[in-house]
């Protein structure tokens, strides 16, 4: 209510209209009045509008809700200009905001006057003391008892409101009160995405909830005491995943690092089948990462979690940790160390790169698309025939990221044609440039795509591998023999069973995974998995599979006693007697976990149970550790760059895990990995590389039509040499000089000589750029280390 309208103010004068109504003017009057008048100076509760006419007795208010047209005491001027209403909404507006920070600034005196007059030593004022003052929000006992859980109001939904009259008053007052909210995330630079997270919900309930005059944490509070409180909170939430180290056992995964103040940090994490967790990391900064230290590191934590709880030490498979695997499993004969299966696909997928047909492809590719994002022009003009559509794509892994990218090239196939063919291509600097020229034959050079094809052959099973082993909601032991089968098989078909063209790939597949990747519990695992062993009952029977079993066996298992129980229950699993042999467990061979099946049927082999969930649930590789670096990037940024380790392991002790947790409560436990997606990776290739490997195979322009793809090229020229090339001036000064006499041949053998200079600094130059395109590919690529916010804008655009 505007008080000061209705009461008459002291020093006013007033202004007579024509027709006998009068307007009051002073100072401290609504602007309301310019469009409102009195009958009487003297009684300012009757007003008259000037549009219609109309008395209301309200005061101004009223007059003005009247032409305002806001429904409810009065009725609506029909009258009234609309940039009148738009005046006087905007008035009101600001109005209550200047309310509303009038109230909070009122709020902040009045707790710094308490505040002096508890240091004065003086008796606080009560509100018996001081009724003109405003009853504060006093919390008691009852307000404890009373306050309610943010999670349990959050689960009550949006449908548990009812309507109301004031809704839409209600509706003005969360706007204004989001307002301050986005203020906050536009001022420090929070990410939007926050606002859809499970705290952020939590702490807005929980804000709600308490009411008014909520005093918000101090900076000290956050750094220290809600901090300790907050790791107790993640303690306790974890309490459960260590209890099953106990009956089930765990794996320790550890990987090396290097944050942006050069330290290098090694991380520890366990992984058990109720979850992963973040334990610590430790700074190795003093000291070299000597496979000697690894193994003191790896074996202080192995008797921190509990010897008889860690089934498999998980590390890369850098020469250190190789020998400190040794070490490790020389000294605690009841454990293993496995490689980390993503590592050694990606170093497959490395070797596989390296073969002269896949090289050459490559680097064709790195060179196209480096030209393309260096060149601005270039770029825009990819956006537009490829629907705004990336080239780059990012995997797990180096590799993965370039077959994504060949991938992605061979998706775009014809619209890079089109691009290169286009009018706009052709009248463009870029094209024009030698760089330019190049990456127009690359784009139509059916030898190409050839490659291009080839490598997706070659790669695309193992990329499909790499996919599988690399998830942390299914456990991938049980399926890793198969799919590496499934993936030759794959490899095999997609060359039509030409061993010529694929016996390269098998002997690099076949040296990495019998010297690093082959394991004794990937063969018990595989043994164990109920999908795969009575589907081929014949496994009992193969030697590599039954020898990794029983080695498993005699490891794992502290007593002969327990050993002699396992080797008798197998039977039992051999010829599905018991629970094993029940309709619905039969069912359920392919539609559940393995690990979840020998929890619901193995119950007439207790011993053989905890062994095979024991193996079924171990994790393959240490790609948590490598996730886990994000986390530490992103808590540990340019801004935050001086927390000490402690303080930086703690925010990452509380973030990663509670993270991994609301992950992992989020996976499907019940439903098996499937394999069809590694039988099936190369089918769309089948058959788009011509028998002969050294013919490119020629493609039509227009269905319709005779006109290829190879023709295209010739007449552009792709695939010819450029015209200033050494070996063209070469040709092209012997002619001139067998064609023409002595005398007259001077001049053009010096002016040939200048030229020929000219070609070679332009070479060299070119050389430079394609060194040049070949960095910018990389860094799109995820090969710099830690440089990723570096990176031009475009490439994050994916």
């Amino acid at each position: 209510m505007a008080t000061s309208s209705q009461s008459k103010p002291p020093q006013t004068s007033s202004t007579v209209s024509s027709c006998g109504l009068v307007k009051p003017t002073g100072e401290n009057i609504d602007m309301a009045w310019q469009w409102n008048s009195l009958k009487d100076i003297n009684n300012r509760k009757s007003v008259t509008c000037d549009f219609c006419k109309k008395v209301t007795t309200g005061g101004i208010t009223r007059a003005k809700r009247h032409q305002m047209g806001i429904k409810g005491d009065v009725n609506a001027c029909t009258k009234c200009p609309p940039e009148v209403k738009n005046l006087l909404k905007e008035a009101a507006e600001k109005k209550k905001v200047t309310q509303a920070y009038t109230e909070l600034q009122d709020d902040d005196e009045e707790e710094v006057e308490e505040i002096h007059t508890l240091k004065s030593g003086k008796r606080p004022a009560t509100l018996s003391d001081s009724s003109t003052k405003k009853a504060k929000n006093v919390k008691g006992p009852m307000d404890l008892l009373l306050f309610k859980n943010p999670e349990a109001t959050i689960k009550l939904g949006k449908n548990t409101k009812q309507t109301s009259i004031n809704d839409a008053c209600n509706k003005e007052v969360r706007d204004l009160t989001c307002q301050f909210i986005a203020r906050f995330f536009y001022r420090n630079g929070i990410a939007f995405n926050v606002a859809r997270t499970k705290s952020f919900k939590l702490m807005v309930e929980a804000i709600g909830n308490y009411g008014k005059h909520l005093k918000p944490p101090s900076y000290h509070e956050l750094r220290v005491p809600f901090l300790k409180k907050e790791i107790e909170e993640t303690n306790k939430m974890l309490k459960k995943q260590k209890e099953e180290w106990v009956d089930f056992g765990c794996s320790i995964m550890s990987d090396a690092w290097t944050d942006k103040k050069n330290r290098t940090l090694i991380n520890f994490m366990v992984n058990s089948p109720s979850g992963t967790m973040f334990v610590r990391s430790v700074d190795a900064s003093s000291y070299m990462k000597t496979g000697e230290k690894v193994f003191q590191l790896l074996d202080d934590f192995v008797e921190e979690i509990g010897e008889k709880n860690v089934v498999q030490v998980v590390t890369d498979n850098g020469s250190n940790y190789v020998l400190a695997g040794k070490l490790l499993t020389a000294k605690r004969t009841h454990l293993y160390w496995t490689p980390c299966a993503a590592h050694c696909l990606d170093l497959m997928l490395e070797d596989i790169g390296k073969l002269p047909k896949v090289k050459t492809t490559i680097q064709k590719g790195i060179s196209l698309v480096g030209f393309i994002y260096n060149h601005s022009l270039a770029l825009n003009t990819m956006r537009k025939y490829t629907k705004k559509t990336e080239l780059v794509r990012y995997g797990v892994t180096r590799f993965a990221t370039t077959f994504l990218t060949l991938q992605r090239l061979h998706k775009l196939k014809t619209n890079l044609r089109m691009m290169v063919t286009s009018d706009e291509w052709s009248k463009s600097k870029a094209a024009k440039d030698a760089k330019g020229k190049r990456a127009t034959d690359t784009v139509l050079s059916p030898a190409f795509w050839n490659g291009v094809v080839y490598s997706l052959k070659a790669m695309g099973p193992l990329v499909r591998v790499l996919r599988l082993v690399d998830n942390e909601k299914k456990s991938a032991m049980g399926y890793i023999y198969e799919a590496m089968d499934r993936a030759k098989e794959a490899i095999q078909r997609s060359f039509n069973e030409n061993e010529d063209k694929y016996k390269d790939i098998f002997a690099i597949i076949d040296k990495r995974w019998e010297s690093q990747l082959h394991h004794p519990l990937h063969a018990a695992a595989h043994f164990l998995n109920p999908e795969l062993y009575y589907r081929n009952p014949t496994i009992e029977f193969d030697e590599e599979v039954t020898s990794g079993l029983y080695k498993c066996i005699e490891r794992l298992i502290p007593t002969e006693e327990e050993e002699d129980k396992i080797i008798h229950e197998l039977s039992l699993y051999k010829r599905a007697g018991g629970n094993f042999g029940i309709r619905s467990a039969i069912r359920q061979r392919t539609t559940v976990a393995p690990a979840e099946w020998w929890r619901l049927y193995g119950a007439s082999a207790p011993s053989l149970q905890k062994l095979a969930i024991k193996v079924l649930s171990l994790t393959c590789s240490a790609s948590g550790c490598e996730r886990n670096w994000s986390t530490f990037e992103h808590i540990h940024s340019k801004k935050r760059s001086k927390l000490e380790h402690q303080k930086l392991q703690d925010l990452v002790f509380v973030k990663y895990n509670q993270a991994l947790k609301e992950r992992f409560d989020c996976r499907d436990v019940i439903d098996p990995i499937l394999l069809n997606d590694i039988d099936d990776s190369n089918e769309w290739l089948v058959g788009e590389m011509g028998g002969d490997e050294e013919v490119a195979e020629d493609e039509l322009v227009f269905e319709d039509d005779n006109l290829t793809w190879g023709a295209v090229a010739d007449i552009v020229g792709a695939g010819e040499p450029r015209t200033y090339t050494r070996q063209q001036s070469r040709l092209k000064n012997k002619q001139i000089v067998t064609s023409t006499p002595t005398s007259t041949s001077r001049p053009s053998t010096s002016s040939g000589g200048k030229h020929t200079m000219e070609e070679e600094e332009e070479e060299a130059n070119d050389e430079e750029s394609d060194s040049e395109e070949e960095e910018i590919y990389k860094s799109s690529s995820g090969e710099s280390n830690n440089d990723e916010e570096d990176l031009d804008e475009d490439f994050m655009e994916d």
